[in-house]
């Protein structure tokens, strides 16, 4: 693998809420390059699991931060301005929506859900790129993790997808606007992994079974594949790149139809 050094690199990680989390090993890779990291994490008991986390790391930075408060989000990129003075990265991993929503039938979405899935998952890409566009470097860049589910019916996923779809095409029209300032923005799809979030998808074991089976490498990925992309899709090695949702999936994504165990 091509060794970059990104020593003097700066990046803001958002959404890791323990080793499991899929911003981890992109904030780990980001490390090995030399880039000095802040964390911002959702509430109060998430802050013990963090810090043990983050200990190790020189100078880093935790901000507790509830991105459905926009003060709360500006007063953290203040920080990081009188701190650091800019920005070249931001990973953006946060979704969320309400547990009845992912158990019940789609079609019976309440507002109310509705508004708070597209608001965490979703909107809040576009307020924290708002505010982190002024101290954005150019060369810089910003990624956010998305899912399949939204191109693609996967039961259960209800409005997580709506929101993971309104998440996909916020990339494109954010990568429109900040190219001129040579930022680029794309989107990580993630196939089947072990996290949090996906455990609490109701199904999740048994659509790894199937997923296992339908995927051309015929296995999950690894959260290591993920941290492998994220950090190529930050730094310079895909400087062509943006507006994209790219896949890590081990080939789940281009199939339409298995016939091999009817052979």
């Amino acid at each position: 693998m091509v060794e970059i050094d990104l020593s003097g690199k700066r990046a803001l990680v958002m959404g890791v809420t323990n080793e499991h989390s899929l911003a981890w090993p992109i904030a780990q890779k980001l490390r090995e390059a030399g880039v000095s990291l802040a964390f911002s994490y959702q509430g109060e008991r998430l802050r013990e699991k963090l810090h043990k986390l983050t200990a190790d790391i020189p100078g880093v930075l935790l901000y507790e931060v509830d991105v459905t408060n926009e003060s709360a989000l500006q007063a953290m990129f203040a920080d990081l301005k009188e701190k650091w003075g800019s920005l070249d990265y931001l990973v953006h991993s946060i979704a969320y929506a309400p547990r009845p929503a992912m158990e019940g039938r789609f079609i019976e979405t309440t507002a109310a859900d509705w508004n708070i899935a597209l608001q965490v998952s979703a909107y809040s890409l576009v307020a924290a790129a708002r505010e982190a566009e002024p101290l954005l470097n150019p060369g810089g860049a910003i990624i956010t993790l998305t899912y399949y589910a939204a191109e693609k019916v996967v039961p259960k996923y209800n409005v997580m997808a709506i929101a993971k779809a309104a998440l996909e095409a916020s990339v494109r029209y954010l990568a429109y606007e900040l190219g001129p300032k040579n930022v680029r923005v794309n989107a990580v799809s993630a196939g089947a992994a072990r996290t949090v979030a996906a455990m609490s998808i109701p199904g999740f074991r048994k659509m790894t079974a199937k997923y296992s089976a339908i995927a051309p490498l015929k296995r999950m990925i690894t959260h290591e594949e993920v941290g492998n992309l994220g950090f190529y899709l930050l730094s310079p090695l895909s400087s062509g790149t943006t507006g994209q949702t790219v896949y890590v999936d081990a080939g789940y994504s281009i199939m339409g139809m298995d016939l091999s165990e009817g052979e």
